[in-house]
């Protein structure tokens, strides 16, 4: 049976504002994809990914929502906000929600060439290098010539390794391998292993 910490983990996986604080609001052309979470061959949940570009600015916004059943009713929320202008992160948001309550939130602000931490809103540690590429984006472009990525909810990089035929392997600070498959430059299917979970995340048609 699949636990709460484990849906979480799975979740946390993926990608994707728990400051209270609200980004430039940015309007212009957007990008919307949408995709099924699959454990077991069954659809447990949805990702819906946004990307809206003006001028130097770029904003992804991703929420994801999984229902199941562990003893009682569960339902798991996790959003990410995330700006970028002129290719570099200027600010990210990440919380999760769990049956409306928030369970864990982190926000990267950007301050000088490099990055303040926060996770559950206190200090966690400093970035002193920009970013120029972070998870949220491996929905909307194949990381081609991208040897790592910034991971927006616990700070730290991950490694992106090409395995060819559009072909990626990402492996995170503590080990573990996901598979991401593009078509067009979009991604089409990621093949996650969450430890005691694994899933898929395949594009909506």
């Amino acid at each position: 049976m699949v636990s709460v910490n484990q849906i979480i983990f799975f979740l946390f996986v993926l990608t994707q504002m728990g400051t209270g604080e609200t980004p430039p609001d940015i309007t212009t052309a957007t990008d919307s994809l949408r995709f099924d979470i699959v454990m077991k061959g069954k659809v447990v949940g949805n990702l819906e990914a946004i990307r809206k570009k003006k001028e130097g600015k770029v904003r992804f916004q991703s929420s994801t929502t999984i229902k199941t059943r562990v003893i009682t009713d569960i339902e798991v929320n996790y959003n990410y906000d995330v700006v970028f202008e002129d290719k570099v992160l200027e600010q990210a948001y990440v919380t999760i929600e769990v049956n409306q309550k928030t369970h864990a939130n982190t926000t990267t602000k950007r301050e000088g060439n490099g990055y303040q931490i926060l996770i559950n809103d206190k200090k966690d540690r400093v970035v002193e290098e920009p970013i120029n590429y972070a998870t949220i984006q491996l929905y909307f472009e194949e990381p081609v010539n991208t040897t790592r990525c910034y991971s927006e909810q616990d700070g730290t990089f991950n490694s992106l390794v090409p395995l060819g035929g559009h072909r990626y392997k990402k492996i995170n600070s503590k080990g573990k391998e996901n598979t991401y498959s593009y078509s067009n430059g979009y991604l089409e299917k990621a093949n996650i292993d969450g430890g005691l979970v694994k899933f898929d995340i395949v594009a909506h048609r």
